[in-house]
């Protein structure tokens, strides 16, 4: 693989890609906000799908990474465009989504678009760590201050400060908040045609748990797994967090393999 990234063009903004060749099932990796393809869990998966011989295929969303565009522009709409864009121009075959956060969220609206329950169905399989979807309506909306929804109504967007991002505000957008409730998917069952298998962290200030719950109440007719990482936090980065990750798609593939 290149050191330089490929680019997508994806309505007029360019779109870092990069993608390993190899067999199927492929692995398609979606990072959280703020996250970039060259992270620690990316670049874990990177080298599993190197060791399985298996395709891999990641990208950063606009305003992330090495893609372009301005960060405060981009909605789930936009990303999961964009995320589509790169699954249909790089990957063939059966493919295993695997999700971070906010890329779980996305993992989950790329199922309702491109699983319809037909022998040609894609996406194979899903791997979700810490999984956020609808986060602006059921995680950060209900927390908002006052100043913050004075900030939204008044300037469109409020600037929050992270433990991720000390000197770096994370930005958040009136037209990102009224884009979220476009997406939501905690609003009725969830039938994604394919196994899922969720990580989720039980020490994680920012996705609590019963989120990851609730989620499985979604899930009801389809084949589900979660595990709950008893010390595990929102990152789920450890080397004993990364072995899980890896066990568990390594697992995946396998069992896509046999199904198929």
């Amino acid at each position: 693989m290149s050191d330089k990234p490929e680019m997508l063009d994806v309505s007029g903004t360019q779109i870092a890609v990069r993608h390993r060749s190899g067999g199927n099932p492929g692995l398609v990796w979606l990072g959280g906000y703020r996250s970039d393809m060259l992270g620690t869990k990316a670049e874990r998966l990177d080298a599993l799908a190197g060791e399985l011989g298996l395709a891999y295929t990641r990208h950063d969303y606009s305003g992330h990474g090495e893609s372009g565009g301005e960060f405060t522009d981009g909605t789930i709409s936009a990303w999961l465009a964009q995320s589509i864009a790169v699954f249909e121009q790089y990957t063939s075959g059966p493919q295993i989504l695997i999700g971070s956060s906010m890329g779980g969220w996305i993992a989950l609206r790329m199922v309702q678009e491109l699983n319809k329950g037909a022998t040609d169905d894609r996406i194979a399989g899903l791997v979700l760590l810490a999984p956020a979807p609808d986060f602006t309506v059921e995680l950060m909306e209900p927390e908002l201050t006052d100043a913050q929804r004075a900030d939204l109504d008044q300037k469109g967007y409020f600037e929050e400060f992270s433990e991720y991002s000390p000197d770096d505000p994370n930005i958040f957008t009136k037209a990102f908040f009224d884009d979220g409730r476009k997406n939501r998917v905690l609003t009725e069952p969830l039938d994604t045609y394919c196994p899922v298998h969720i990580l989720q962290g039980m020490a994680d200030p920012d996705v609590p748990y019963a989120h990851a719950q609730k989620l499985m109440e979604f899930l009801g007719k389809d084949d589900a797994t979660l595990t709950l990482v008893k010390d595990g936090d929102h990152r789920l980065s450890r080397p004993q967090d990364l072995d899980l990750l890896a066990r568990t798609v390594a697992a995946m593939a396998e069992r896509v393999r046999k199904d198929g």
